[in-house]
């Protein structure tokens, strides 16, 4: 490993080094995945999915370590006869060494770069989503505990990441279709693209799900009827669903589609529909969602009980940055 760390006076110190390919071409073009390591089987499983998603995308793959000193904002001083950080950042070096022998395996024509940047996990990959393609992250590192079913980097990242973001659950399948949770509002439709998107570049069928619920009174005073138009409902549920899927089998005609409409919890459905699928797709929050919540509840629910990998699909910049 040919390992470097600057002298520039950034927040962050960045050790980057690279593996390419000696013959034949590599993938190097273009904003790359990123997929964020610490040494845990958790992550090398993300590393896996990630460099077959840079395979998929035609893009470079970025391998992450954020380094932080354990328990303290000071360094411990140096072992005697070692090191001035005692060892720990080689020990950090190595994870991310293991993680890009790991991705050469899974993807030989795809450029790995790794990098050990200074900072906690979060930070470093909110910033790492800034310019990335795709950020790729495993359920849960060594600092999960035990009782928890997802990782609170995981949580953080994937509701405040500035590119979609993968979490790695379950085992990754190649078949099955990529299911996509669809709900009418403005972010399920870039939800709805993202998973034409992948459907497409998969070659797998695409399951779009729209799942609904009567009514129920907000607050005080709020009286609703006691029989509902059950033909109505459905008939306004499935012009949603119709709605947002309208132009995209003309965008994407390789796709085969299949619509769900499923009168029940949207989580659980999509929970369900997770059994089978190669991946599943939500945006990070749909149009029930409460302000200040950084993921909405459906996504929140499936992200912690997905069976497959899952796409959490946020709002796409613009060129002036809203």
């Amino acid at each position: 490993m040919d390992g470097t760390t600057g002298t520039d006076p950034a927040p962050r110190v960045r050790a980057d080094w690279s593996r390419t390919k000696e013959d034949g071409m590599t993938i190097e073009s273009g904003a790359p995945v990123v997929v964020g390591v610490d040494g845990s089987a958790a992550a090398l499983d993300a590393v896996r999915v990630a460099a077959r998603e840079a395979e998929y995308r035609q893009r470079p793959l970025r391998i992450v370590h954020a380094f932080i000193w354990p328990l303290m904002n000071t360094p411990l001083g140096p072992v005697p006869g070692g090191p001035a950080d005692g060892g720990l950042r080689n020990q950090a070096e190595r994870y991310v060494d293991e993680a890009m022998a790991e991705a050469a395996k899974v993807a030989p024509e795809v450029r790995v770069t790794g990098a050990v940047v200074d900072g906690a996990a979060t930070p470093v990959l909110l910033d790492e989503s800034r310019d990335a393609a795709l950020v790729v992250l495993g359920h849960r590192g060594l600092g999960g505990f035990a009782g928890l079913l997802i990782g609170s980097v995981t949580v953080q990242v994937s509701a405040r990441a500035q590119s979609p973001v993968l979490v790695v659950r379950g085992e990754p399948r190649a078949d099955g279709p990529v299911v996509v949770g669809v709900d009418g509002s403005d972010l399920s439709t870039e939800a709805v693209g993202f998973a034409f998107e992948e459907a497409s570049r998969r070659g797998a069928p695409l399951v779009a799900v729209h799942a609904w619920l009567y009514p129920t009174p907000v607050g005080p005073g709020e009286i609703l009827p006691l029989v509902y138009d059950v033909e109505a409902f459905g008939d306004e549920e499935e012009r949603v669903l119709a709605e947002s899927l309208a132009g995209w089998s003309e965008r994407y005609p390789d796709v085969p589609v299949q619509r769900r409409l499923v009168r029940g919890s949207p989580a659980r459905a999509l929970v369900e529909e997770s059994k089978t699928a190669q991946l599943v797709v939500v945006g990070a929050y749909g149009r029930g969602a409460l302000t200040g919540l950084l993921l909405g509840s459906v996504s929140h629910a499936v992200l912690h009980h997905a069976h497959s990998p899952l796409a959490i699909v946020r709002r796409r910049r613009t060129a002036d940055g809203s």
